[in-house]
């Protein structure tokens, strides 16, 4: 069914949602997986999953990544840089050079 929010989608864990784009992801699914803590948490959730699906899940696995890295994945922007910055400055880390 279509309506002005989109077309009424279920993901597989039962969650009925509205979407407008042909973006498979869940909302709902996605708000329930999105972290408590971490530098992760801060991120919007198309830059963590890009981070995800690079395997960076630590801080120090980030710091081993430029920024011109980072800043190519999909699902990263210019917003999310100044807080993976803060998150790593907080541990000591940097990007590499």
């Amino acid at each position: 069914m279509v309506n002005d929010k989109g077309r009424s989608r279920t993901c597989e864990h039962g969650h009925t949602y509205y979407k407008k784009s042909d973006c498979p992801t869940c909302p709902i699914c996605e708000s329930e997986r999105k972290p408590k803590e971490g530098f992760l948490a801060l991120l919007s959730a198309p830059a963590r999953r890009a981070l995800e699906n690079e395997g960076i899940i630590t801080l120090a696995k980030l710091s081993e990544y430029t920024e011109k890295e980072i800043l190519k994945l999909h699902g990263i922007g210019p917003s999310a840089m100044p807080k993976l910055r803060q998150a790593l400055e907080g541990e000591g880390l940097s990007f590499t050079r």
